[in-house]
């Protein structure tokens, strides 16, 4: 986990808040090798909001790694839920790593950090000023 960068007073840099709002653009769901974890719960909901089997949904979009489950990604590292216009098929239901973005504490370390997810996710800084509280909440729901 990385280490948040602090202000004068001690607090996280972000300890007044940051702006989002998902402009539903799905550049944060591509471009770069990665894992998007699924639990059990989450892939059921998925292949029920798909008017899918469980069992096929996860034959089909689903595959085992290292940590647990997590969604296959297309040959471009694009996520595989994306349609052909960038568009997230899933996007009511989407995993809790979905939900949760751009709150991640790897966004969160720095004000590098987070002018750097910045220039691929359209929504930073956009949209309703999240509180302190709030980001530490997703922040930490995603780290469980």
């Amino acid at each position: 986990m990385p280490r948040i960068q602090k202000r004068d007073d001690g607090r996280p840099w972000y300890a007044d808040g940051l702006r989002f709002a998902c402009q539903g653009c799905g550049r944060c769901c591509g471009g770069g090798p990665g894992y998007v974890w699924v639990e059990k719960d989450e892939a059921v909901r998925i292949a029920e909001h798909l008017g899918m089997a469980y069992k096929a949904f996860r034959q089909t979009y689903v595959r085992r790694a290292w940590r647990g489950l997590t969604l296959k990604e297309k040959r471009n590292y694009d996520c595989v839920m994306l349609d052909g216009g960038g568009r997230c098929m899933i996007y009511p239901v989407r995993p809790l790593q979905c939900r949760i973005w751009p709150f991640w504490s790897t966004n969160l370390a720095s004000p590098k950090a987070w002018a750097a997810a910045a220039k691929r996710c359209l929504g930073i800084g956009q949209g309703p000023l999240y509180a302190f509280e709030q980001i530490e909440a997703l922040r930490l729901e995603m780290e469980r």
